[in-house]
Parts: structure tokens; C-alpha cells; sequence
């Protein structure tokens, strides 16, 4: 199948490396959204492609020989290329922030420069990956992904028995700071608020999490969330 259109972003704020870079990947997969959250956030042009799914692109030759995983999102810099949403989420922020540098050395703070703060971002970051995804994916499937007919009550349940916990654990970290790494946006809330995004998108009732709540209204009132933040799923 021929790759879609490309659509494309301008860079949201003046200055700065004016290069396109190249994005494959489908809007409605939460680790494209992740890439482009973060580079509207960041003011980065890109030029994004549709790919997987219904799209395909995926599995030819050309593609798998970019990224052998036949996944999406798939970023190119010029010759360089890197797959794994979280890992261009950082990349992207790094090579902002080395950008933008100033003499004494501070960069912004979607990449903290100190690293113990770094690694805190860091880590919630990977906790997203390898916990709150894998704990609310299944709801998204089920009522997403599988015929109305096909959908197993179950499921969801688990699911949300899985999830709630931890979003209840996100609104008790929020409930002792503003966002994710401390007093201001880094990295670490990129991943989340596309996180937030699917489940609050869902279907289904949910507790009330004011902290929580507070967080994500903030990123919903920043222009930058924009044809991300306020799509539907499917």
C-alpha cells in the first residue's frame, strides 16, 4: 500500500532548526500522539505520515528496514532514524534543549539538566511504559478495537481494576506538586497526559481525582495540545 498523505506542523514558536523532520505513524495510536505532543510542545516542524493499521506501510521492505519491529511511531532526523515513542519523546527534548542552551549552560526544562531531576522524569517516563499502559490497554481495546458484539465484560474489568490504583497514585504524586518532575512540565508529562487522554476518553464512569484533574486542565488550556489532546479515540 502507498504511504498516505503527509500532513505536516510548523514550528509553534520562532527560531530554531527550521528542518522538518520526518514522523510515521497513525494519530489514533497513544505513542504517535506521545511524539507529537512533544513536538508541538517544543515548537519542532515535522512532517507527519499515516502509517499502520488500516494505513499499512508497516510491513514493506523499505519501512521494516528502518524499524525491524513493523511499529509505530518511527522518527527520521535526516539519515538518522529512531523508533520507541518514549525514547523520541527524550531525544527530541535533548536535542532542544542542546539548541537552546544558553552560555551558562541551563537548558529547558522539558530536559532537565540537573540528573538527578533528569532521572526522576525519567522514571515516570518508563512507568508509564511498563505499568500504567499495560494496566488500561486492555479497556481501550475492548471498547476501541473489538466489535461491540465480541467485547468481554471482564476485560474492562480487569482492566480498570488494574488502572484505577495508579491513577489514584498519580493524583496523590500530584497532590504534593504541580507536574510529573516538580514544579514545572518536563518530559515526564508527555507520555502521562497522552495516558490520561485514552482513559479519560473511554466509555466509562471513573472516580473523581482532583489533583489529577487540575494536571491534565492545565494541559488542555496549552495550545500546543491541539489535535492531540482533544481528539476522540478510535
Amino acid at each position: 500500500m502507498a504511504p498516505a498523505p503527509a500532513t505536516s506542523c510548523a514550528s509553534l514558536s520562532p527560531g530554531g532548526d527550521r528542518t522538518p523532520l520526518k514522523l510515521w505513524g497513525r494519530i489514533s495510536s497513544i505513542n504517535v500522539r506521545k511524539v507529537v505532543l512533544c513536538a508541538q510542545v517544543l515548537g519542532v516542524p515535522f512532517e507527519r505520515i499515516d502509517a499502520g493499521l488500516s494505513h499499512g506501510v508497516v510491513d514493506t521492505p523499505d519501512y521494516r528496514a528502518k524499524n525491524p519491529n513493523g511499529l509505530v511511531p518511527l522518527l527520521e532526523d535526516g539519515d538518522f532514524t529512531l523508533w520507541e515513542s518514549n525514547a523520541i519523546v527524550r531525544y527530541l527534548c535533548a536535542r532542544q534543549a542542546e539548541a537552546a542552551a544558553s552560555p551558562d549552560g541551563t537548558a529547558p526544562n522539558w530536559y532537565p539538566a540537573d540528573l538527578q531531576h533528569r532521572a526522576d522524569a525519567e522514571r515516570w517516563m518508563d512507568w508509564q511504559q511498563t505499568t500504567l499502559n499495560p494496566a488500561g490497554s486492555p479497556a481501550f481495546k475492548q471498547w476501541f478495537r473489538t466489535p461491540a458484539a465480541q467485547r468481554d465484560p471482564a476485560v474492562i474489568a480487569a482492566s480498570v481494576a488494574a488502572a484505577e490504583p495508579l491513577f489514584a497514585q498519580l493524583n496523590d504524586h500530584l497532590a504534593h506538586q504541580p507536574f510529573m518532575a516538580g514544579a514545572a512540565l518536563t518530559m515526564a508529562d508527555i507520555p502521562i497526559a497522552c495516558e490520561v487522554h485514552r482513559w479519560w476518553g473511554l466509555p466509562q464512569p471513573r472516580p473523581a481525582w482532583p489533583h489529577l484533574e487540575r494536571w491534565y486542565a492545565h494541559w488542555l488550556s496549552q495550545p500546543a495540545s491541539r489535535g492531540v489532546l482533544d481528539l476522540p479515540l478510535s
